[in-house]
Order: structure tokens, then C-alpha cells, then sequence
């Protein structure tokens, strides 16, 4: 019993250690993750978010209320911990979000319209100095769009105008000149006039020489509920001499949970990965969360979820053999 037992435990670990990970197989685009320190306290979420994954994106804690809820009293720390941890996994770092209408401190909030464009400048500065030389691009505006292809009456364009977002991407290049600079968005996934609307003024930025180097697709899709368009709606991006990525991938379905939907749910992040390696300026995909233990999809989505590629007890679900065949098929 005793050498069964012990010849089973070396099998076990013989297979694991030479066991294949998605970012073994993402060979033409990069596989991201979007992480929250506030879960490395469990093993299994940053032993699977490092084996799996080789780009890194903070949920939260690079959002201006996150690193300076107060004016002047910067707190980097959490943003700092997810840095390190892309450094000791060899992970790129994706930065989110410099210029976004929400989770704007309540003092900003306050500013006079005289006082906001120059904080504005100082938080961009500010936090890409910080940075420096750790990120490897930048969702430098975030969701500036309204569904009918308008640019949102936010904060920054109700007191700075439409020339916002160039400006934006100037200060940004400036801090940075080698950092990746992109535009964020939701919905755009389609040809319809949210895209539309983008893709004018990314036409624009571009014939203006302002340095804008990506757009960024959330792609917060439903099971069963790709865009048939996808692939041609990035191609029309990245035609523009454009690189496009997939930021903020999760594909939810109405509880519970099937074993038809988890079938119909692998498929389609199949579909995804798929459209993006069919673009050649598609660079890579990211997974907004890994697990849904940690998902904010309930929250937000009443009676959905089971969006991500690991269930709440850390197992695989069909979704990830069915990404790893397509990385391996490129």
C-alpha cells in the first residue's frame, strides 16, 4: 500500500509539473487577468493567476479614488502589490484607468472649473510617474462615450470640452513616451453608433498626430451573445494603424449554472480568442477576474453569473480547454 500510495504522488506530481498553462499556449497574443490583492491571502488565487496568465491588469486600486481619495495623500500600495507580483511571475502590467467619469474622488468633484484642468494634468502626471517604466500600456481614458456615439457629459467634458481625451494621451506620452496609450470602452464590440462614434474620433486623434497607440474592447458578453461582427469591427480599429485588445472579457449567463450554458459559455471564449488571433494588430485578451469567487458580476448583473473561467472552488470549467485549443491551433 505503501509504494502504490507513494508511486501515485509522484505521478501526481510528475503531471503537474509538467502540466500545460494558457500562457504556455499564448504564443501570437498575450492572456491577461485583471487581479485584486486583496485575494492573495488565498493560494489558489495567485498560484492559478500566475501559472495561467502572463498580463495583469488592476481591477481597482489604480483608479484615481483608489491612490488619492484625499487631496495631495497618494496610496499606491495596493497598486504596488499587483506590480510586484506581475514582476515575480513575469506578467506585463496593463494600467487602469487614468481619465474615467466614475470612481472620481469626491474632492475633485468639488473643484472649481478653473482649478479642474489642472488636476487633471497633475493626476496623469502624478501616477504615470509613479509607474514609470512598470506598465506596459495605459487605459488612458475610459468610457467616454455615450450608446448613441456622443461623448458622455462628464466631469472632464463638461468643464474641459471635446478636446479632453487628446489631451489626455499628450500628457500621458509625455510622462511616458514608451508606454502603449489606449482608449477603453464598452459596447463596441458591434458596428453600432457607440463604435461609430469611437472609431471618428480615434480618426481624428490619429490625422492630429496625437499619440494614441490602441482601443480597448471590454467585452462584457452574455452566453450564447457574440457579435457576429467582432472580428470585422477590430480589423476596421486596427486599419487605422491601431493596436486592439480585448480588455475586460467575462461572458455571463442567467443562473443557475448548466451544463448546456457551460458548453455554449466554452464556445463562445473560444469564438473571442478566435476573433482576435484573426486580426494581426489584435495583441491580446484579457479575463476581467479568473474566478467567481471573485467576480462582480452578481453584484452588478441580478440573477447572473458563473461569468469567468474557474468556478468558486477554483475548478476549471470547460471554457479553459476550449481557449487552450485555440492558442494551441496558432
Amino acid at each position: 500500500m505503501y509504494l502504490y500510495t507513494l508511486s501515485i504522488i509522484l505521478i501526481s506530481a510528475f503531471l503537474n509539473a509538467n502540466a500545460q498553462h494558457l500562457r504556455s499556449s499564448a504564443n501570437k497574443i498575450y492572456i491577461g487577468v485583471a487581479l485584486t490583492p486583496s485575494a492573495f491571502s488565498e493560494s489558489n488565487y495567485k498560484t492559478i493567476a500566475g501559472q495561467e496568465f502572463n498580463c495583469l491588469t488592476a481591477e481597482n486600486e489604480m483608479k484615481w479614488d483608489a491612490v488619492e481619495g484625499s487631496r495631495g495623500n497618494h496610496n499606491y500600495n495596493a497598486g504596488d502589490q499587483l506590480v510586484e507580483f506581475a514582476h515575480q511571475n513575469q506578467m506585463k502590467v496593463r494600467g487602469h484607468t487614468l481619465i474615467w467619469h466614475n470612481q472620481v474622488p469626491n474632492w475633485v468633484q468639488s473643484l472649481s472649473k478653473a482649478d479642474i484642468e489642472s488636476t487633471f494634468k497633475k493626476h496623469i502626471t502624478d501616477e504615470m510617474t509613479h509607474y514609470k517604466g512598470k506598465i506596459y500600456a495605459w487605459d488612458v481614458v475610459n468610457e467616454v462615450f455615450e450608446e448613441n456615439g456622443v461623448l458622455r457629459n462628464s466631469i472632464w467634458h463638461k468643464n474641459l470640452g471635446d478636446n479632453f481625451v487628446a489631451e489626455a494621451f499628450k500628457i500621458a506620452h509625455e510622462v511616458d513616451p514608451n508606454a502603449k496609450l489606449y482608449i477603453n470602452d464598452y459596447n463596441i464590440e458591434s458596428k453600432n453608433a457607440k463604435s461609430d462614434g469611437l472609431y471618428k474620433l480615434v480618426s481624428q486623434l490619429k490625422a492630429q498626430g496625437v499619440p494614441i497607440h490602441g482601443v480597448g474592447f471590454q467585452s462584457h458578453f452574455s452566453v450564447g451573445a457574440i457579435p457576429h461582427d467582432f472580428a470585422s469591427n477590430l480589423q476596421r480599429f486596427s486599419a487605422l494603424g491601431l493596436d486592439v485588445a480585448i480588455t475586460e472579457l467575462d461572458i455571463k449567463m442567467q443562473l443557475p449554472s448548466t451544463p448546456e450554458k457551460l458548453s455554449q459559455q466554452a464556445r463562445d471564449y473560444a469564438s473571442v480568442f478566435k476573433d482576435c488571433l484573426s486580426v494581426p494588430r489584435c495583441v491580446g485578451v484579457t479575463i476581467w477576474g479568473f474566478t467567481d469567487k471573485h467576480s462582480w458580476i452578481p453584484g452588478f448583473s441580478h440573477g447572473y453569473g458563473d461569468a469567468l473561467l474557474w468556478d468558486n472552488n477554483y475548478h476549471p470549467k470547460p471554457a479553459v480547454a476550449a481557449i487552450e485549443a485555440v492558442l494551441k491551433g496558432h
